[in-house]
């Protein structure tokens, strides 16, 4: 029992032939019997007591075999692609060709990894975006942190002005008509926020808590509402409230306040310093994906269709994720967009492709230049899963095998490799 042969029957595509030895299969059906014959009613027998002939008289010869050939399958299938050394990036296709008196015949069709060929990754020519802090972008900074600690003001007798937040009554009508989903209470709206449609906020200024008055609004005619997409609306507002925020000083009491400094000149420099690290992560960030795009265009390899279609699962696994971790799923999020998981699959093709062909072209790279990570670095991979998940490093390294760690590492070290042997303006 096990693999006979195996042929490539096109490019990184191959087809294993597998045999399960008579004996082997005997016992196995025989197995299988033994497990059913307690369900099966058989007329003059009494019920699990019914020879396993008389059954197969009954229901077939085969009545038996798809179970048998089911529980033999894995374990068969698995000892056969360790024996061919093939790397296996799909499931199999499997096709039972004959079952006799020698036993039973298989053939898996399978995909195959590829293997890229890389035409150039030294020497590519990249730009890299100079870093400039202006003071703009300080005082936006401080700006936002002043807002986060800014009073909040209900404004009595002003007007509602931009930035100001309201708390309003609205409903919706299409000629004349009250229309599903434009009504809500005590509803709190920033204005200046753009989270209506255009034309509503803007109405709100200049009116005063208390009011009631009517605004009215077009549609954008690509609104998903399509029944009301394009069409003039009038709202009945009641205004409640107005909130205004009042900023504080930026002096040296707010940045003691705020910060663990004494001075404004000394928070400015703080921020300066951490805006800088941050545009430069983002630059040294942007610079990579210009280096993978350069690398690319000189990768040629066939990539099998279920590779790109495992990594579109992985991406929508981890899409679902973060759908789930922010109280929402799939669910919710196919019902309030309309978008099918068709759809959804389709928009992560091209990111999931470039993933795929990445991945393979930094593997050449680490083949041609022998690249691999040292024992230090294999631990600290280790230290750090286990200072993320706060969990024990032995647990760690005995549920994560080191190949995996180190395959992941040895990328990583590919694309400094690229990265410091290119030209670089």
């Amino acid at each position: 029992m096990g693999l006979k042969s195996v042929k490539e029957i096109e490019k990184n595509r191959s087809e294993l032939e597998l045999a399960i030895d008579k004996t082997d299969f005997d016992a196995e059906v025989m197995r299988v019997y033994k497990k059913n014959v307690v369900k099966m009613n058989v007329p003059g027998f009494r019920k699990g007591k019914a020879p396993k002939g008389i059954i197969e008289k009954m229901y077939g010869s085969a009545v038996f075999y798809d179970e048998a050939i089911d529980n033999i399958l894995p374990g068969l299938y698995e000892s056969a692609i360790k024996e061919s050394n093939l790397d296996v990036v799909s499931r199999p296709e499997l096709e039972v060709v004959s079952i006799d008196e020698n036993g039973v015949l298989l053939k898996a069709k399978v995909y195959t990894k590829p293997t890229a060929e890389v035409t150039k990754y030294k020497g590519l020519e990249v730009e890299k975006e100079k870093v400039v802090v202006t003071d703009e972008d300080i005082t936006a900074e401080i700006d936002s942190v002043r807002k986060r600690n800014a009073r909040k003001l209900t404004i009595t007798d002003g007007a509602v002005e931009n930035d100001d937040e309201t708390v309003i009554d609205f409903e919706g009508f299409t000629d004349g008509v009250a229309f599903e989903g434009g009504k809500s209470e005590k509803y709190t709206l920033k204005i200046g926020s753009n989270s209506f449609i255009p034309g509503f906020e803007e109405q709100l200024i200049g009116r005063k808590a208390g009011e009631e008055f009517d605004i009215t609004v077009t549609f954008p005619e690509d609104y998903n509402a399509e029944n009301l997409a394009g069409k003039e609306a009038i709202f009945k507002i009641k205004l409640h409230e107005i909130f205004r925020s009042e900023l504080p000083e930026l002096d040296d009491e707010f940045v003691k306040d705020v910060s663990v400094l004494n001075t404004v000149e000394e928070y400015k420099a703080d921020i300066q310093k951490k805006i800088t690290e941050r545009k430069e992560k983002v630059a040294e960030n942007t610079l990579e994906e210009n280096l993978i795009d350069e690398l690319l265009a000189n990768v040629n390899v066939d990539i099998p269709q279920p590779m790109i279609e495992n990594e579109i699962d992985g991406a929508v696994k981890d899409y679902d994720y973060r759908l789930s971790s922010q109280g929402g799923s799939l669910d919710m999020y196919f019902k309030y967009t309309g978008m099918t998981m068709e759809q959804l699959r389709e928009s992560f093709k091209d990111s999931s492709e470039r993933q795929v062909k990445t991945r393979l072209a930094l593997e050449k790279i680490v083949e041609l230049e022998g690249i691999k990570p040292t024992d230090e670095e294999l631990e600290e991979e280790y230290r750090k899963i286990a200072s993320g998940y706060n969990i024990d490093i032995e647990k760690v390294k005995s549920s994560i095998p080191a190949d995996g760690i180190s395959a992941d590492i040895s990328l990583r070290k590919a694309v400094e490799f690229i990265k410091e042997n290119a030209v670089i303006k």
